[in-house]
């Protein structure tokens, strides 16, 4: 939808370009997915990824969408042995493509498509504990000017989105979104009490409103567990009406 120019996603799409702008350039990106699971950590390892279109009811040209990037082998293979190395099974895939939660951001943010990209997936098991930790694994890389992006959703109730909005929708959706602000971005709270209200999720104010099922929100747990810190910048946009949020964590505010 942000790339068939919905107007729901404008601001999206336009902090998205923006962020773009504000980052150095990425000598490759790893994205974590929330429309990717695996009973383990599975890493894309093929150099040539194609994309998977893991949608349906579209028009025609949502197919027809293209972002030749290359894939990353030697990154994927130091994924791997990160998550191994902290007592984590994973697993290579040189076969799987790309889906939408690398190709649409990426595609706005990086038209030209030239920087090497490689996927990680979810667990199936939806553990808030487990992406932590895939997260703090991912602490031993050493990558230069590596960009990760947890490719999600702070708020992701389908029905609400094509429902009529209600008070008590609005009402959940801006109780949670203050929480996870305030989880993320307050100095105030020490690391592991972060943590903690990360692991417990479910019991923010209206979290299975916003979340009826977690896979939207799990990739945020891996960037967290990365970075272990407060995040440098919280940006807001409404998306699709709803209240939503882009966190990111780096030596320095974007704004």
């Amino acid at each position: 939808m942000p790339l068939l120019g919905d107007p729901g996603h404008q601001e999206m799409v336009f902090q998205l370009k923006t962020i773009a702008g504000a980052l150095p350039r990425p000598s490759a990106i790893l994205v974590i997915s929330a429309h990717w699971e695996e009973t383990v950590p599975t890493i894309t390892s093929g150099a040539s990824p194609s994309l998977i279109y893991d949608y349906f009811g579209f028009p025609p040209e949502s197919y027809l969408i293209e972002y030749p990037c290359p894939g990353e082998p030697v990154l994927a293979v130091q994924i791997h042995q990160a998550l191994e190395q902290a007592g984590i099974t994973a697993r290579l895939d040189e076969h799987r493509g790309f889906d939408h939660g690398l190709f649409v951001p990426l595609k706005l943010m990086y038209p030209a498509a030239d920087i090497p990209c490689v996927q990680l997936s979810l667990v199936t098991s939806l553990n808030a504990a487990t992406h932590l930790a895939i997260g703090r694994a991912l602490q031993a890389l050493e990558c230069e000017n590596l960009l990760v992006i947890g490719s999600g959703f702070s708020f992701h109730n389908m029905r609400a989105f094509f429902a009529a909005d209600t008070p008590d929708i609005q009402a959940g959706n801006a109780a949670f979104e203050c929480w996870l602000k305030e989880t993320c971005s307050s100095t105030d709270i020490k690391e592991p009490e972060r943590a903690e209200r990360l692991v417990h999720w479910e019991h923010a104010p209206y979290a299975r409103l916003c979340h009826p099922r977690e896979e939207h929100l799990l990739p945020l747990h891996v960037c967290y567990g990365l970075a272990e810190k407060p995040c440098s910048t919280h940006i807001s946009a409404t998306i699709l009406g709803k209240k939503s949020g882009i966190v990111y964590w780096g030596p320095e505010s974007l704004v």
